[in-house]
């Protein structure tokens, strides 16, 4: 049996408790749409966060990882477009040396070529020595190994540095002053530039080595970081469509708990006019 009363007004009760719900149903709603996310803060869902945060710092981690790896790379970069001048100048000297290799050339021809071989040796420590990147030479004398972060766990790779200076430089740099016989010893595949030409080719293909890691190194980075975003996403972004429609019902909701309280608010009064 239903108690009429003015002190009690069971139907204002239950009608305030609802649109208290609805209100706070909204607040969550209207939180989502303007985060954009199902999950913005420990409040929400405290697993889930920690889970975002902790992809998070991984994520931020691997940028970082690529920031170096891309440093990397410059020096690498600058490394293998000096050795490609330094073998094509080896080249250009071999042709030259070949032509004082010859016993019939005139006095003033071979010091026509002596001084064209002065200039490609030249060339060629000149592209070993102006082989920089940031303050670092790998292929300059002194050179040191370089470990290079690859990771947010912080593992590296090592790349070696080459002494050209020594292994191809000191090999050529008398060719200017080479004699018929000491060209064609040279020229052998154990001679002097025989062995700059090979030790060139050798270290090409070592840093070409080391740029193609590198490369491959940036892009599974960049391929694990959409890998991450995209799982994050599906952990805590908020379904804006679905949420779009939701606040629009609870919108009419609270807009009829706001009617019913009133209703229910009027009870007393009715009561109030028996007494009249």
């Amino acid at each position: 049996m239903a108690m009429n009363s003015i002190i009690t007004n069971i139907g204002a009760q239950v009608a305030l408790q609802s649109l208290n719900k609805t209100q706070d149903e909204l607040a969550v709603t209207q939180k989502r749409i303007s985060t954009g996310l199902r999950v913005a803060d420990s409040r929400d869902d405290g697993a889930a966060f920690a889970v975002a945060e902790r992809v998070r710092g991984e994520m931020a981690a691997t940028t970082s990882a690529n920031e170096q790896l891309g440093g990397a790379k410059g020096l690498l970069d600058v490394t293998r477009s000096s050795l490609e001048n330094v073998s094509s100048s080896l080249n250009k000297l071999k042709e030259i040396v070949v032509k004082l290799a010859d016993g019939a050339i005139t006095t003033e021809q071979r010091s026509q070529y002596q001084t064209q071989a002065k200039e490609l040796t030249n060339n060629v420590k000149a592209f070993i020595t102006d082989a920089n990147y940031n303050n670092r030479n790998m292929i300059g004398t002194g050179g040191t190994d370089v470990k290079v972060v690859i990771n947010s766990t912080g593992g590296n790779y090592s790349v070696a540095a080459f002494d050209a200076v020594t292994n191809i430089y000191n090999q050529v740099s008398g060719a200017n002053a080479y004699t018929q016989g000491d060209a064609a010893a040279s020229l052998t595949m154990t001679g002097k530039i025989g062995t700059a030409v090979t030790n060139t080719l050798t270290t090409l293909n070592t840093f070409g080595s080391y740029s193609n890691y590198v490369d491959t190194q940036i892009s599974f980075n960049k391929k694990k970081m959409d890998a991450q975003e995209s799982g994050m996403g599906a952990l805590i972004d908020a379904d804006l469509a679905k949420e779009s429609a939701r606040l629009q019902s609870l919108q009419i909701r609270q807009q009829l708990g706001g009617q019913a309280l009133g209703i229910a608010n009027q009870s007393p009064q009715v009561l109030t006019s028996l007494f009249r």
